[in-house]
């Protein structure tokens, strides 16, 4: 499940972004625009792992069909292992993006390693947005480093930092929490999902048979029931 959806997601054309604009002087620092800006801002976090590897380029089809239905998007690139990230970096890069990006957004919005991002954002931050939305996110980093996930995707993260200050299950959210995730998810089992929602009240959207990559993809199921959930907040 979660191969094909990820070859369907990649055989999508990118798409160019209306503006891009840097927030800082690192090449990765930039955030790219999709959508009228006067819509319902939606700020997002791209997964990967948190892996150089793995870049914004992947999600700028989801971001354009996001912004069809009439939201302002703000696609965050941000160091990742590889090039200088990790954390801390990563996520003061993450910071600085939506310091740059003024007042907070309707949603914040980030998938896999993306979410985790977005999670600690909803707890470090007076106000990281009017809501989170997080997409089958590494919502446990201690259970997902037991479970080895992405071939030790957590401790290149981390490296030699406790995960105390990363950690969503260590982190109370400051702003209303929705997560979606596939029940067929593989790279992220929706355990971890579980276990946020348990531990801190957040609402949980099962998204029956589906694997990792489903709500980015436009046309999908999955992707209907994003729309949904961001418009009705």
């Amino acid at each position: 499940m979660n191969d094909a959806e990820e070859r369907e997601l990649l055989r999508l054309d990118p798409v160019a972004p209306e503006e891009t604009e840097r927030y800082g002087e690192h090449p990765a620092q930039v955030v790219d625009f999709f959508g009228r800006r006067g819509g319902p801002r939606v700020t997002v976090l791209h997964g990967g792992f948190w892996r150089e590897a793995f870049d914004r380029s992947h999600l700028t089809p989801f971001a354009a069909a996001l912004a069809g239905h009439g939201f302002a998007v703000e696609l965050v690139e941000y160091r990742r292992v590889g090039e200088g990230g990790g954390w801390p970096v990563t996520a003061e890069d993450v910071a600085a993006a939506l310091d740059h990006l003024g007042g907070p957004p309707k949603v914040l919005l980030g998938h896999s390693a993306g979410g985790q991002l977005a999670l600690w954002a909803a707890a470090r931050r007076d106000r990281a947005a009017d809501r989170v939305v997080a997409l089958a996110p590494v919502a446990d980093l201690g259970r997902a480093a037991d479970l080895g996930l992405s071939a030790g995707a957590v401790g290149e993260f981390l490296g030699a930092h406790p995960p105390d200050e990363a950690d969503p299950m260590r982190l109370l959210p400051r702003v209303p929490v929705e997560l979606l995730h596939g029940t067929a998810d593989l790279d992220v089992p929706v355990e971890l999902s579980r276990r946020y929602a348990a531990n801190w009240g957040a609402r949980l959207h099962l998204l029956p048979g589906a694997g990792h990559y489903a709500p980015l993809l436009p046309g999908r199921p999955a992707f209907g029931v994003l729309v949904d959930v961001l418009r009705r907040g």
